[in-house]
């Protein structure tokens, strides 16, 4: 499938969505959108893997064109679906009985069958509690299939369902349903909804350009970022993981052998869910990763909870997007958790520090870890102050880098990206000042394929350019009190003209000739006039 056709798929979803919305926000109308995207991946993925299985005992539909081959294959097979559905689970980690796959949901929208709706519940129901090894409960939490928006009563409800399942169907039934092309239109999806949500986005999405530069570097070797990419990541964590897209940009880069698991957490609970089904729809096994719905900043996911350095977890790569600035209560038990209390608590104003702070506890000695955070860390003094010399002291800060302002849906001030290491080589902290490379858009600025390279370019190579990148020793970092703001290290002046006096004189004389060769000219043609002369 090309490029151009995962775009159109895209914008075809979305021109459904746009269209039968209705009375629901976009935010409402996105969750029933994106589960039916997801329930037609999870059918289709299956029914190929069952084919496969099955092998000639598939069964030919040809007589019966709007009836699942696996449906029919189950009433006649009544003693072999536990053999098979225990082989499925083996190789595809799941199992969806035929009553609730996509065609046969299509199928009853299609012919507005009064069961659709229960159909669905049902079907909801039991992917949440039986499809999967690991129960995924709650995943649809977030899709009120009773929810007056759809319709006052059963029946109005049950006709409004048929309308969007039947338009999703027939707008996605000449695409491709692989894991990229379904996964690629469910980014884009999220985009679109994020772009309508305005600061409400913030909670789910990061932009794709920017989780492309975080992915970059931390799939980098730690050490030796010029060296290229590392061969495998053990464990991948982005304890803010909105809908998943950083943690499967890290994914991307490395392929999906590359990582051995994917770790998420996530305090929205309709995030959680579409943090979840990405993960499922971009092909990730269940067993491959782990989403956690939580509070990352009192740390009540067991899993993290270890105090024994011998047996806490380690990362080989933390990505991050937290809220910014956000605002908490510091308590004094807090004080004393093993995450904090080497540092100090971030003000109650500014969670930043401890969203870092969290993230860096559970950084392996030889990853890398980059957090995006606005640019008052960077500057902000107090507590914010003692945190920041802890950690340049303790030679953790490798490289600051500004971006452009406007980037984000939620907000348009500038944000910043701090990378942190535990054992990094270089004595020098590498300041990148990427705030002018960019593309103006209508509503958000964008960066363009050749910025982000530019950026990650002088992050692998530690590369310095004049008003771009500088590499800035620890002594001039204390001496400015160790403030990181970008303009105190790298000029973003533009270098003033020198003036040539004497060619500048030479041409002031050329025109003054000028001048009065063509006044004499004009006097002439008024003096044959009879008209008064100039001066």
């Amino acid at each position: 499938m090309t490029e151009q056709d995962q775009k159109e798929l895209g914008k075809t979803l979305w021109a459904i969505a746009d269209d039968l919305r209705g009375a629901m926000n976009a935010d409402d109308f996105r969750d029933y959108m994106l589960s039916f995207l997801f329930l037609r991946y999870l059918s289709d993925n299956y029914e190929a893997a069952a084919k496969k299985e099955l092998g000639a005992d598939y069964p030919d539909n040809q007589n019966e064109p709007n009836i699942s081959p696996l449906y029919l294959w189950y009433v006649s097979n009544r003693d072999d679906i536990v053999q098979f559905e225990t082989q499925m689970r083996r190789k595809v980690h799941y199992v969806i009985e035929p009553e609730y796959l996509w065609n046969r949901i299509a199928e009853l929208a299609r012919t507005q069958n009064d069961e659709l709706l229960r159909t669905l519940e049902d079907g909801f129901h039991y992917i949440e509690n039986e499809s999967f090894e690991s129960a995924f409960q709650g995943l649809f939490s977030e899709i009120n299939l009773g929810s007056e928006k759809l319709g006052k009563g059963y029946t109005e409800r049950n006709a409004k369902l048929c309308v969007i399942i039947t338009k999703i169907a027939d707008g996605i039934a000449r695409f491709s349903t692989s894991s990229d092309v379904l996964g690629d239109a469910y980014e884009y999806l999220i985009g679109q909804f994020a772009a309508g949500s305005g600061k409400k986005a913030g909670e789910f999405y990061t932009p794709q350009q920017i989780s492309s530069i975080l992915s970059r570097m931390v799939t980098l070797d730690s050490q030796e970022p010029a060296t290229g990419k590392k061969a495998k990541l053990d464990k991948v964590l982005d304890f803010a993981c909105g809908s998943g897209s950083l943690l499967l940009n890290v994914r991307q880069q490395l392929g999906p052998h590359g990582i051995g698991k994917i770790y998420g957490q996530e305090k929205n609970i309709t995030t959680y869910n579409l943090a979840r089904m990405n993960m499922l729809l971009h092909g990730v096994k269940d067993s491959e990763f782990e989403i956690f719905h939580g509070d990352t900043l009192t740390n009540d996911w067991s899993v993290l909870k270890e105090a024994n350095p011998a047996k806490k977890l380690n990362f080989d790569a933390i990505v991050a997007n937290p809220p910014f600035s956000y605002r908490w209560e510091p308590t004094d038990a807090l004080g004393e958790d093993f995450r904090f209390k080497d540092y100090g608590l971030a003000p109650k104003s500014a969670a930043d520090f401890a969203f870092l702070l969290h993230g860096f506890h559970y950084l392996g000695k030889e990853g890398t870890m980059a957090i995006i955070l606005p640019h008052g860390v960077l500057f902000r003094g107090g507590a914010e102050e003692r945190i920041r010399r802890k950690l340049l002291e303790d030679g953790n800060i490798d490289t600051v880098i500004g971006l452009p302002a406007n980037l984000f849906f939620s907000t348009g001030i500038p944000v910043c990206i701090l990378v942190l290491k535990k054992c990094k080589k270089p004595d020098d902290v590498l300041f990148i000042n990427a705030s002018e490379g960019y593309e103006k858009g209508k509503r958000q600025n964008r960066l363009r394929p050749e910025d982000i390279d530019k950026i990650v370019d002088a992050y692998q190579f530690r590369k310095e350019e004049d008003r771009y990148a500088r590499r800035v020793t620890m002594e001039e970092i204390a001496a400015n009190d160790y403030n990181l703001n970008i303009s105190r290290y790298i000029s973003t002046a533009q270098p003033e003209t020198e003036i040539d006096l004497a060619a500048t004189h030479a041409s002031l004389v050329e025109i003054e000739e000028k001048i009065k060769a063509a006044t004499a000219k004009h006097n002439q043609f008024l003096a044959e006039l009879g008209l008064p002369l100039l001066p």
